[in-house]
């Protein structure tokens, strides 16, 4: 399925609408529309590809149960990356240990690079793991997922001016934490 439901006005309605009636086919066209957004932004919660692969399969489930609440169908992707991220949180609770990033093929990839860029990746690798759960998630709806901030506001229950300021207070943060740590260990 390589179109985008949005192609047509109303398609992504009708779909949505559809699938709540019980559709498997459109459900599927669903899936198939925005798994990819959902793992991305679980990921980046999770840090870790089975973590992240069990949050995504949750959050279809729990999306598969709940569509016909969803009070408004042409906000179906944000509501869907917000449960992707809920269940992602969910499960980083459930581990009671840190999670271990395997990133050597990410360093690997870089081998003929600079080291310095491996450095880099590192520092905000270990950044972001020091975050909470639901910061990770807040940058994960912004940039992994591309939601603006009226979006994710509607789903976090937050005013969007309440988002940016999150948002900025969260990037200033990691600012300084990766110059912290640049400067530092070096």
């Amino acid at each position: 399925m390589t179109e985008s439901l949005a192609e047509e006005p109303g398609t992504a309605e009708r779909i949505v609408r559809t699938a709540a009636a019980g559709d498997e086919v459109a459900f599927a066209r669903l899936i198939a529309e925005h798994h990819a957004t959902m793992a991305r932004v679980a990921f980046v919660i999770c840090g870790d590809a089975d973590a992240t692969r069990d949050a995504v399969q949750a959050a279809w489930a729990t999306s598969w149960r709940r569509m016909g609440s969803l009070r408004d169908p042409s906000r179906v992707r944000a509501w869907l990356v917000a449960i992707a991220a809920n269940e992602a949180r969910q499960a980083l609770r459930r581990r009671r240990r840190e999670p271990v990033v395997d990133i050597s093929a990410e360093i690997g990839q870089r081998a003929g690079g600079d080291p310095a860029e491996s450095l880099e990746l590192l520092d905000l690798r270990r950044a972001l793991g020091a975050l909470r759960a639901d910061e990770r998630a807040l940058l994960a709806m912004r940039f992994a997922a591309g939601l603006d901030s009226s979006e994710i506001a509607g789903q976090l229950g937050l005013s969007a001016s309440g988002v940016r300021s999150r948002l900025a207070r969260l990037l200033d943060r990691l600012r300084t934490e990766l110059a912290v740590m640049s400067g530092s260990d070096r």
